[in-house]
């Protein structure tokens, strides 16, 4: 019996997961959204892409959250954008009501899932989702690091015209202005990037991993990136089904690592059937360690706007 893919939102960062999903063969996908119609008409679509990709995957588009019952993971992208004229709060108090919401659902339907969250603010959404859900946290995970660090590592490979395979970066922190890429702990085929980067590069290489997201906004005008957000939910949701206790950079609850306790942080996590499996702790320079609690203590504002 194949697994099952919910994935809870049904705009370009929804959609194009759950194309990953279904073109790497990985689970059969149910697409569900607030809107009639959309849903239903990009999963028809994608279903019909199967037979020329020769893939036997199942995509199912709907309304109805009964659809998505007894789903091994539930993906969340549902939220607003923010819109000219509303301020972060506005935006925050929204995708809080929303996050609930298709929790409760998501959770009424699926109780033994495994909760992915994309939806931004990342780690405040991951807050909500955990208190929501109650579930432990190894069944409750933020998309965040697995994107930041793709694109770290894309700027490295452009950098000295290597393979992007050849290429780890590690990137810690709340998914926004504070993340914190550790360059120390990035390598190329097994170099740390410091040995072949001059500092000056360097720097400006992780200014624009952290303005990552902005500089796509600006490009588009309208919208904003999808591709390699929803790669790197399909990254975890391919750990998790495949069991692969994969170590990817993730925002999960700490309980104490790092010095953290109470909150969703970008971690490195070891990523298998369970879950969230292990917090990987590194050693950090006293630089990194105090980068780290500002990265923290703006997920705790956030958090103390709604309430979680």
């Amino acid at each position: 019996m194949r697994k099952k893919v919910t994935i809870v939102g049904a705009g370009n960062v929804g959609a194009t997961a759950a194309h990953w999903i279904a073109s790497k063969e990985l689970a059969d996908v149910v697409l569900i959204d607030v809107v009639e119609g959309v849903p239903q008409g990009k999963g028809l679509d994608l279903l019909e892409a199967m037979p020329i990709e020769k893939r036997d995957a199942h995509i199912l588009g709907t309304n109805d959250y009964a659809d998505t019952a007894n789903s091994d993971i539930v993906v969340i992208t549902a939220g607003i954008a923010r819109k000219p004229g509303m301020s972060r709060d506005d935006l925050l108090q929204t995708n809080y009501k929303i996050m609930s919401d298709v929790v409760g659902k998501a959770i009424a339907a699926s109780p033994d899932c495994i909760l992915i969250i994309v939806s931004n603010p990342l780690d405040a959404m991951a807050q909500t989702a955990y208190r929501q859900a109650k579930f432990n946290r190894n069944r409750v995970i933020g998309m965040a690091g697995v994107l930041d660090s793709a694109r770290f590592r894309t700027f490295i490979a452009e950098e000295l015209k290597v393979s992007v395979e050849n290429v780890t970066a590690f990137v810690l922190g709340g998914h926004g202005d504070t993340m914190v890429p550790l360059a120390r702990y990035s390598t190329v085929a097994g170099i740390p990037i410091t040995e072949l980067i001059p500092k000056e590069r360097l720097d400006a290489i992780v200014q624009r991993t952290r303005d990552g997201g902005a500089e796509i906004v600006k490009y588009l005008k309208t919208g904003s990136a999808y591709y390699a957000p929803s790669a790197a939910a399909v990254e975890m949701v391919e750990a998790i089904l495949k069991d692969k206790k994969k170590i990817l950079p993730c925002a999960a609850f700490l309980e104490g690592e790092y010095g953290i306790s109470g909150y969703y942080i970008g971690v490195p996590c070891k990523l298998g059937a369970r879950g969230l499996e292990q917090i990987i702790e590194i050693r950090l320079t006293p630089e990194e360690e105090a980068a780290l609690k500002k990265s923290a203590e703006a997920v705790k504002e956030l958090c103390a706007v709604i309430g979680v």
